[in-house]
């Protein structure tokens, strides 16, 4: 008896497992659509504030530098957001800051420290309106990449954690897994994400026809021109305006009120910047 009950034990979980596979319904995989992507903008976009600005929060944390050091690159960017443009002598005056910050600094701990404080800082503030939209591409087999002026290391940690393809961001120059200090190319801003898409539509043999940009900003109106479908995310007002003259989609996922300098949405170029600044403080402080 003792036989039979060992035997029934070994047997029916076997039978119960060959069962379910039978019967489980079989998926077909996507199939690829290689001439279609769609291209998001990240900050206020994908993201509540700016994302160079919750790393630099996330440093801080770490006491890797002071509050004060914190408070002057959050006024300095409310004061880029009020007046609504970038000078641009400012600009390669705080370019030239960061960069020399910078050099020096090594690669790995920027992506290191960037995986860390996404997972504590970065994480909750992605909107999961925009997150869906992002996945709704990648469900119908296109590729989705990120696009924003933030240092390409950051971006490309926010992608991954996300699930997407890759990132597009500002190009920070190298030698031996070292920054050297200079920048390749310049910022990722402005017309300058039109032609990084550009360029990696010819790469990939895109069909930008074919491909959707999202973004918050007029400032990113170059890239939503160029690709077959633009759409208007949070947008500021004159994004609005001109995504209602265009009859552009628009969808706001903010709740109650509109955004606000609290959550610091910055302008992508200055946010960039302070944000080298803020990682070579750190790095350097670090002893590294």
């Amino acid at each position: 008896m003792w036989r039979l009950l060992r035997r029934r034990q070994q047997v029916e979980p076997q039978a119960a497992g060959e069962a379910a596979a039978r019967a489980a319904a079989t998926v077909p995989p996507v199939e690829p659509d290689l001439q279609a992507a769609a291209f998001f903008d990240v900050d206020n976009t994908m993201m509540r504030g700016a994302s160079i600005y919750h790393f630099a929060r996330g440093l801080a944390t770490r006491g890797m530098f002071t509050t004060s050091d914190l408070l002057k690159f959050a006024v300095g960017q409310a004061v880029f957001r009020l007046r609504g443009n970038e000078n641009p002598e400012h600009i390669a005056v705080a370019r030239e800051t960061a960069l020399a910050f910078v050099a020096g600094a090594k690669v790995d701990d920027v992506v290191r420290l960037g995986e860390e404080i996404y997972d504590e800082v970065m994480a909750d503030r992605i909107w999961g309106g925009t997150r869906a939209l992002a996945q709704s591409h990648l469900d119908v087999g296109q590729r989705v990449w990120l696009v924003t002026a933030t240092p390409v290391e950051l971006a490309r940690v926010i992608a991954q954690r996300l699930g997407l393809t890759g990132a597009l961001g500002t190009v920070a120059e190298t030698r031996d897994g070292i920054y050297t200090g200079r920048l390749v190319g310049d910022l990722l801003h402005g017309p300058a994400k039109a032609e990084a898409v550009r360029a990696l539509a010819r790469r990939e043999g895109l069909d930008l026809t074919r491909c959707t940009a999202y973004s918050d900003s007029a400032n990113d109106l170059p890239m939503l021109s160029l690709v077959g479908r633009a759409v208007a995310i949070n947008p500021d007002s004159e994004l609005r305006e001109h995504a209602r003259k265009h009859d552009w989609p628009v969808k706001d996922f903010r709740t109650g009120r509109k955004a606000t300098l609290a959550a610091l949405p910055i302008a992508a170029g200055a946010g960039a910047i302070a944000g080298g600044i803020a990682a070579g403080i750190a790095l350097r402080r670090r002893g590294t």
